[in-house]
């Protein structure tokens, strides 16, 4: 158990570094490199740095939308990929059929986050590319957790 959440903790520093912890060399190099293509072409660094700032309408412009709505999907796929391999190299057995709706809906809701990051106000406030996505991503992780649980329910009365 203690590797699944260790895998995961080091995909969330890197996509990619899971996959390293897990043997799984070329699809870590794969994600490493996906994982810079899209930082450099969406200008991510750039961005993170205005938004720790306080800085979200320079964080805005200097964002390039189309290349960084890759990001949630490869950043959850990479976190997903390698806890799945953790899984199955430390249960030895197939994962549980519906906890992969935890990252499908943290990717789809991150990626809603980026879509509206330059346009989404509360209160008067910008959140901006990193922190509205991060925020729907997390609300994506327990929206897909509650519709696993359902689903395991109504698995149950199915059978």
């Amino acid at each position: 158990m203690k590797k699944r959440y260790e895998v995961i903790l080091w995909s969330i520093a890197l996509p990619g570094f899971g996959q390293f912890l897990n043997g799984k060399y070329v699809k870590g190099i794969v994600f490493i490199l996906l994982e810079f293509v899209i930082n450099v072409k969406a200008n991510l660094n750039t961005v993170i740095i205005f938004s720790f700032l306080g800085q979200i309408d320079e964080a805005i412009q200097q964002t390039d939308y189309q290349w960084l709505m890759f990001y949630p999907c490869l950043y959850l796929f990479a976190i997903w990929d390698a806890y799945r391999d953790a899984y199955r190299d430390t249960v030895k057995e197939p994962v549980p059929p519906f906890i992969f709706l935890r990252f499908v809906m943290a990717a789809f809701l991150g990626t809603v986050g980026v879509v509206y990051s330059s346009i989404f106000t509360l209160f008067g406030m910008r959140f901006g590319p990193v922190w509205l996505p991060i925020i729907c991503l997390i609300l994506g992780v327990f929206l897909g957790y509650f519709i696993e649980i359902w689903m395991e329910r109504k698995q149950i009365k199915l059978s």
